[in-house]
C-alpha cells in the first residue's frame, strides 16, 4: 500500500470512528442519544487508535494536516510529501463522512434541528467569538503535536503507541474540547463540512463557511508552534519562526481579549 492510500484510508477511519460517535450521541431516534461528552471524547481518542493501528506502518497515521505540516516546519517530516499528505487527508475525510451520512441515513430526517445535522460533521463555537475559537483550536493543536513529540522521544513496549496517541486525544476532548468541539485538525472539520454541503442530507441547512477558517488555521497555527515550542524547549533548537509563530499567537491572545471586552 502507498503512503498516499495510506492516508486516505487512516483518515477515514477517524471520521468514521469520530463523526459517527457525533451522528449516535445526537441524531433522534439513535440508541446513543444523549450519551454525553465524556462517550464522544473516549470515542474520538479510540477512532485515533485505530486509525494509527491500521495505517502507522504505512504512512506514519499523521492523518492530520496540521501533523504533517508541524513536523515538516521542525524538519521531521519531509515538506516534498506534504501536498499529497495532506491532500490524502482531505479525501479520507470527506468519504469518511459519507459513509457516516449513508450509516445513518433514516436519521437525518428523524431529526429536525439542522444545528445538529452539521454538528455531526463539522465543528463550531459553542459561544461564537472568533478570536477565541481560533485561540481554542490553536491551544489544542499546540498540545496534540508537542504531545507527540513527548511520545515519540520515549520507548513503549512494541504496539502501545497508538494507544497512548488515543489516550492523548481524550485528554484534549475532555480537557479542552469544550469551547469548539476541538478539531485540532483541518481534514477533519473541512472534509466533513464539504460533505454536509454537497450530500443530499434531508433539510441539512447551512453549512456555516464563515466558520471554516478557524479550524482550518488554527490548527496548522497551533500545530506548527507545538513543533517549534518542542524543539526550542526540549532540544534548544530555537529558530525565528519560533519567534515569529509566538507574536502571531500573542497576537491572537491580545484579540481575545479585546474581543471578549467589548461584549
Amino acid at each position: 500500500m502507498s503512503e498516499f492510500l495510506g492516508e486516505i484510508i487512516g483518515t477515514m477511519i477517524l471520521i468514521v470512528l469520530g463523526c459517527g460517535v457525533n451522528a449516535n450521541m445526537s441524531l433522534n431516534k439513535t440508541y446513543g442519544q444523549n450519551g454525553g461528552w465524556i462517550v464522544t471524547s473516549i470515542a474520538w481518542g479510540f477512532a485515533v487508535c485505530m486509525a494509527v493501528f491500521a495505517v502507522g506502518e504505512v504512512s506514519g497515521a499523521h492523518i492530520n494536516p496540521a501533523v504533517s505540516i508541524g513536523l515538516a516546519a521542525v524538519g521531521e517530516f519531509p515538506w516534498e510529501k506534504v501536498g499529497p499528505y495532506v491532500l490524502a487527508q482531505f479525501i479520507g475525510a470527506f468519504i469518511g463522512a459519507t459513509i457516516v451520512w449513508l450509516h445513518y441515513l433514516p436519521h437525518w430526517k428523524a431529526t429536525e434541528d439542522v444545528g445538529t445535522k452539521l454538528g455531526v460533521f463539522s465543528t463550531g463555537g459553542a459561544i461564537p467569538s472568533f478570536w477565541s475559537n481560533l485561540f481554542s483550536e490553536i491551544s489544542g493543536t499546540f498540545i496534540l503535536i508537542a504531545g507527540l513529540l513527548w511520545i515519540g522521544a520515549n520507548e513503549f513496549t512494541e504496539g502501545l503507541n497508538p494507544i497512548v496517541v488515543g489516550l492523548l486525544i481524550m485528554a484534549i476532548g475532555m480537557s479542552l474540547g469544550g469551547s469548539t468541539g476541538y478539531a485540532i485538525n483541518p481534514a477533519r472539520d473541512l472534509g466533513p463540512r464539504l460533505a454536509h454541503f454537497v450530500l443530499p442530507i434531508a433539510d441539512k441547512g447551512s453549512s456555516k463557511w464563515g466558520y471554516a477558517p478557524i479550524p482550518l488555521f488554527g490548527p496548522i497555527i497551533g500545530g506548527v508552534f507545538g513543533g517549534l515550542f518542542y524543539k526550542a524547549m526540549f532540544k534548544g533548537e530555537i529558530s525565528i519562526l519560533f519567534w515569529i509563530f509566538l507574536v502571531i499567537i500573542l497576537g491572537v491572545i491580545v484579540m481575545s481579549i479585546m474581543e471578549q471586552s467589548k461584549k
